[in-house]
């Protein structure tokens, strides 16, 4: 079955020692750009939306797309709405028929999170196949980065951890590390590998019950990629890259071929630029061959 959750997905992977890496996209253009390398490379792959774009573009409109390339693919493939804080809307997008969604109450008071994630998790096990996963701690903008991992009250507390996922029932959990949303704009970016450990060792000791995601892929250096996969990180978020990629790309072939207006071979650059960089990441997360 091409269409799955992440949860599925993302215990093989923490079981194997390697990450299913999740591709945030903002249109179709994307999209297929991240299942190319996908089949490709016959690897999984989550497939994300941030709420902009999934309200943008529709929940109803992205999920018809999913399904209709993502049934046609030989390997699996989860639909994920990341990052959203309106409990209303992560109903919505799992009625539509997303198959993974993060509720983001990580900016709430820890109870007000526990009970806005509960009842994100409560409804979609409801609905189906569908797996939910919640957030405890602060993953910042690049801005913040350091001030953010040097600050123990901002990190996912361990023990806490725990209580956190048996009080919500999540089926994947992002605990804050030190990683950031962006660009990080220092090649020695504050990760507390030791943290994300021991979180693993707390949650999964005896059987994979709770995979591990880990915010702020784009710009992480390799060898910290592969000490994250190390400690239990099994889900590797990347936007910020892929946004870049798509302008980039564009802007490269609209100056070398300016006196062009043939959209198509536009489009046809970027997803070939797409495929290329999710394919590296693939590579880096030891996923290849996976699927």
């Amino acid at each position: 079955m091409s269409i799955v959750n992440a949860k599925e997905i993302m215990v093989a992977a923490a079981k194997g020692k390697y990450a299913v890496g999740a591709f945030n996209v903002t249109d179709l253009v994307q999209l297929e750009g991240v299942v190319d390398a996908a089949v490709e490379l016959k690897s999984p792959v989550i497939i994300q939306t941030s709420v902009k774009p999934s309200k943008f573009l529709g929940a109803d409109v992205l999920v018809a797309i999913y399904r209709t390339i993502a049934s046609a693919a030989p390997v699996p493939i989860c639909l994920h709405l990341d990052h959203c804080t309106e409990v209303a809307y992560c109903k919505k997008c799992a009625d539509a028929g997303y198959t993974n969604i993060m509720i983001d109450a990580s900016k709430q008071p820890y109870k007000g999170n526990i009970s806005q994630t509960r009842e994100v998790v409560e409804y979609c096990h409801k609905v189906g196949n569908v797996s939910v996963e919640g957030e405890l701690g602060t993953v910042s903008g690049v801005e913040d980065q350091i001030k953010v991992a040097e600050d123990e009250a901002q990190l996912a507390n361990p023990e806490q951890a725990v209580q956190f996922v048996e009080a919500t029932g999540v089926d994947i959990f992002a605990p804050a590390i030190g990683t950031a949303h962006g660009v990080y704009k220092t090649k020695n970016p504050r990760i507390d590998f030791e943290r994300l450990g021991q979180i693993n060792k707390l949650l999964n000791a005896d059987s994979v019950k709770t995979p591990l995601v880990v915010h702020g892929g784009t710009g992480l250096p390799e060898e910290y990629i592969r000490q994250l996969i190390e400690m239990g990180g099994a889900k590797f978020n990347v936007s910020t890259e892929l946004k870049r990629t798509l302008i980039d790309a564009t802007h490269e072939y609209i100056s070398a071929n300016r006196n062009e207006y043939e959209p198509g071979k536009v489009d046809v650059a970027v997803r070939d630029a797409i495929r290329k960089a999710v394919g590296h990441w693939m590579q880096m997360l030891g996923s290849v061959g996976k699927a």
